[in-house]
């Protein structure tokens, strides 16, 4: 199996794409559509056209068949120069589910048009508001009744509700105490957006201190065709889980290009900026937290390398890919800690995108996963301690 390494000219091609991406949607860009919570849909539009979303869908679909480690390059990079993927990246991991557990006329009939942007598969319809983590505690329930199913229930937590065509999501088909295991009982469905808005789907932003798209979604009898049903009934579950790994290393990726972000910003400022007749980057005061997130950074993504090639070998990645999450959000954090610090008063002006950079960077310490349970997963399936919860 082929690892980032061996993809050296396509890592190169691709960073060299997304950079000139990034070029044309300058801090300006992004401090407007922070200010007004509006969606980058340019940005966006940009990177479908050029087909960085649809590197990981397989070319027979219309993509570029490229492995995850690729998808990864590219969100590191559309972070490292400046963008934010969190309007797009669920793309790449929610298709997994059709590509993995969808039969063939679902793969067919979705994927071309995901790849081509025709179609846009950004929603992602698991959390709700009383099960938060403990995903086998979902109540949203979808009923058969005929050739369909009527789906009842809540999501909350549904990041980019508004601007997506296709939904994953998951819903109780057997009631939790009519099931032998906890993790029984629990099916996947792709939601068509605008259908089910207009059959008792109502979404309603919530708004935060970032920009995140992120909704309540609430189902009131919406019809699901059954044939929109991924897998095998009362699966869905297993299948979420396996798409759960790619998730983390996906996001721990992005993670690594805003530290890289961060310690570059930090380093250019400490060279230009001069107080007392001297560039204080000569400052060891200033140095020393720069080079300790220049040094976090590098380690973390050796460990997002490592999770990224244990995936595309079909071996076991769980404790690499949830530790490469959180060490890799951990790291863009000190980063952004020692670039504010860097900047001084300047840090938290709005005009030098650090402030920005610095919530947004946050989010993915609590998000798509907490440290927290991260720790109580190792702790229990690498350590061989009780478990906690």
């Amino acid at each position: 199996m082929q690892t980032a390494t061996d993809h050296s000219d396509t890592v190169t091609q691709l960073r060299d794409t997304v950079e000139r991406v990034c070029n044309d949607f300058p801090g300006e860009y992004w401090r407007a559509k922070d200010r007004e919570r509006e969606y980058p849909t340019e940005f966006v539009q940009a990177l479908t056209d050029l087909g960085l979303l649809a590197a990981l869908i397989p070319e027979d679909f219309g993509g570029s068949g490229l492995p995850l480690s690729m998808g990864a390059e590219i969100l590191k990079a559309i972070h490292e120069f400046g963008g934010n993927a969190g309007a797009c990246h669920a793309q790449m991991y929610t298709m997994g589910t059709v590509l993995r557990h969808g039969n063939a006329e679902q793969k067919n009939r979705y994927l071309p048009k995901i790849a081509s942007g025709e179609l846009r598969l950004q929603a992602f319809g698991v959390t709700e508001p009383t099960a938060g983590t403990d995903t086998t505690s979902i109540s949203t329930m979808a009923v058969r009744q005929g050739d369909q199913y009527i789906v009842n229930g809540q999501k909350v937590w549904t990041s980019r509700a508004e601007h997506s065509d296709l939904m994953v999501l998951l819903a109780r088909t057997t009631p939790k105490d009519q099931v032998k295991k906890r993790t029984e009982g629990l099916s996947v469905f792709l939601v068509d957006m605008q259908e089910a808005k207009r059959n008792g789907m109502t979404i309603k932003p919530i708004r935060t201190m970032i920009n995140h798209s992120t909704t309540e979604v609430f189902f009131d009898n919406v019809p699901v065709p059954v044939e929109n049903l991924i897998g095998e009934e009362g699966k869905g579950l297993k299948y979420i889980l396996s798409g759960m790994n790619a998730e983390r290393i996906l996001i721990a990726s992005e993670c690594i290009g805003d530290g890289r972000w961060f310690t570059k910003k930090a380093r250019d400022y400490a060279c230009e900026r001069k107080v007392f007749g001297r560039p204080i980057g000569q400052n060891q005061g200033i140095q020393f937290p720069i080079a300790r997130a220049y040094g976090e950074i590098l380690a973390a993504n050796l460990l997002v390398d490592h999770a990224a090639s244990l995936y595309e070998q079909g071996k076991p990645c769980g404790t690499e890919a949830n530790l490469s999450k959180m060490l890799a959000s951990e790291a863009a954090w000190h980063a952004g800690e020692a670039c504010i610090q860097t900047f001084g008063g300047f840090g938290v002006a709005e005009e030098y995108d650090v402030e920005r950079k610095f919530r947004e960077s946050r989010l993915y310490q609590i998000a798509p996963i907490s440290t927290n349970l991260i720790l109580s997963y190792v702790a229990e399936h690498e350590l061989g301690m009780p478990r906690s919860y």
